[in-house]
């Protein structure tokens, strides 16, 4: 093993701090920089994301989210990051906390800072944060209410309607021509 490889050995620090899993997000622009570095050691998931305010988030961040909450119900903790840890990663962290404590997008992003005072997500990445607040809870009501069978009874038509709605269109029929003749 390599000294720079030991040099990253976590082995000190207490098991329920170890980490094992990595969401690992980019901008394609930074691929060779930003990149999963120890795949022996760690489960990556990486995710190319552009990161300007154009960027959709909401379409990335389920498969973020069950790589997450799969490694929580193994007994794992989870590393997100970006390049700067600025914008783009804690607006992944901070989509997750609202979702998984039930929080507004506000206090989800006051817990976030609490921990990570220079996080600042940019105006199109807080503008989807808001928006997914509405999302997660409208689907957790749906969930709240399971589908129950409806049984609706179609109105059958009867025979007798059938014809009385011929004679409309031939009376309409006979109407309409004998208006040009």
């Amino acid at each position: 093993m390599s000294k720079r490889i030991k040099a990253y050995k976590i082995s000190f620090w207490p098991l329920s701090l170890v980490i094992f899993h990595s969401v690992c997000i980019r901008d394609l622009k930074e691929a060779f920089s930003v990149k999963p570095r120890f795949p022996d050691r760690f489960v990556y998931l990486v995710l190319d994301v552009a990161d300007n305010e154009e960027q959709n988030l909401i379409g990335l961040f389920p498969s973020a989210k069950a790589f997450i909450d799969s490694a929580i119900v193994n007994g794992g903790r989870v590393l997100v990051h970006c390049n700067g840890g600025i914008s783009l990663s804690p607006s992944f962290v901070v989509m997750f906390v609202m979702q998984h404590y039930g929080f507004s997008w506000e206090d989800g992003l006051h817990m976030v800072q609490n921990r990570r005072y220079c996080i600042s997500p940019n105006g199109g990445f807080l503008t989807q944060i808001k928006e997914y607040e509405a999302i997660y809870r409208a689907n957790r009501a749906v969930a709240a209410y399971p589908e129950t069978p409806r049984n609706v009874t179609r109105r059958k038509r009867d025979d007798v309607d059938d014809d009385e709605d011929g004679d409309i269109r031939q009376v309409f029929q006979l109407v309409y021509i004998d208006q040009f003749v």
